[in-house]
């Protein structure tokens, strides 16, 4: 029969292996939690970058969506009125007619 005071399980050996089965368990389950936190965020993560709402063929070449942005918040905010947010839309995506010099 197994005796406990026969010298196994009193030397130190059974607590070291104790706590490195717990550290490779532990170190395992950080391993799968940071793998989730990560396929998480990367699939909420959004595809686009900024001025992604206008579509690229609507923009004139050269003009960045930030443009268009910034005229929209603008027009949100109150600092400028609509038929000032169309024309100068318009001047943006060359639509208007140029001046003469």
């Amino acid at each position: 029969m197994w005796d406990w005071n026969d010298g196994h399980m009193n030397d130190g050996w059974s607590v070291a292996m104790t706590l490195g089965m717990l550290g490779i368990c532990l170190v395992l389950l950080t391993g799968v939690l940071v793998a989730v936190v990560w396929a998480v965020r990367s699939a909420g993560a959004p595809t686009a970058g900024p001025g992604a709402a206008t579509p690229p063929a609507v923009r004139a070449p050269g003009v960045s969506g930030d443009a268009h942005r910034i005229l929209a918040e603008r027009l949100a905010r109150g600092e400028i009125d609509a038929d000032e947010y169309r024309a100068r839309l318009e001047a943006l995506d060359g639509h208007a007619a140029p001046s003469s010099p």
